[in-house]
């Protein structure tokens, strides 16, 4: 998750549709494996970490993200979390990576380097936007440095040294009109017309309501099934 969102969303940000329907699609997608401990990696303002923790799936939380200004420890629902600028500890037996392989240049480094250490039964959760045609002012704005299809994080993963246990696309719902949009944008944003900026607004009750329903049913259908397509990669892995 990135902080600049969370700067234009607000403090509720965990209450907007996107991250909202996100948050349900990653505790469905866990299948409520719970465990005592999740490592956020690049966990912004912690709100999947929260998430987690509220669905009884985590008991406490560490969220590491280098644009922290300090550490703090913050109290959740009588549950712990850590908010630290860096760490060195063994990883616990979930490590999140929402949105964050997108950034680095060296993906596959990055995720050995974020699961080297975590146990045997231990798994991963990544995120990453989906469809490199999908590239849009929006990713410039967040300083993406690629998007994937599910055999391209499938191919990073595996060659970090794990075991893909499942992969799904989500927000196939909203694919069509996002396509149409960004592929317009995508030639302005050659052009130079088109700012770099993030797409996600605060959105009224009404719209963020329906949003969310709508996309509670792609989660309960589509979701376990869909390999096609979608704006979001979901992939769970675990020691090879």
């Amino acid at each position: 998750m990135d902080v600049k969102e969370e700067a234009i969303l607000g403090e509720r940000i965990g209450d907007h549709w996107y991250y909202a329907a996100k948050g349900r699609a990653l505790c469905d997608f866990l299948g409520g494996h719970a465990v005592d401990e999740v490592l956020d990696v690049g966990a912004g303002s912690g709100v999947f970490t929260r998430r987690l923790l509220d669905a009884g799936l985590a008991q406490r939380g560490t969220c590491v993200d280098t644009a922290y200004d300090s550490d703090r420890i913050e109290n959740h629902g009588g549950h712990q979390i850590r908010f630290l600028r860096a760490t060195d500890e063994v990883s616990p037996s979930l490590v999140l990576m929402m949105d964050v392989l997108e950034h680095v240049d060296d993906d596959v480094g990055l995720l050995r380097a974020c699961t080297d250490r975590m146990p045997d039964d231990g798994r991963v959760l990544i995120t990453v936007p989906a469809f490199q045609f999908l590239w849009s002012g929006h990713d410039v704005f967040l300083e993406h440095r690629r998007r994937y299809t599910l055999r391209q994080i499938e191919a990073v993963v595996a060659q970090a040294g794990l075991r893909v246990v499942k992969a799904r696309y989500f927000f196939a719902a909203l694919f069509p009109l996002v396509a149409a949009l960004r592929l317009r944008d995508r030639w302005r944003l050659r052009a130079g017309q088109v700012e770099a900026k993030s797409q996600l607004r605060p959105a009224s009750g009404f719209v963020n309501r329906t949003l969310v329903a709508v996309h509670d049913l792609e989660r309960a259908s589509l979701f376990r099934v869909n390999r096609l397509a979608g704006l979001t990669v979901f992939c769970l892995a675990r020691r090879a």
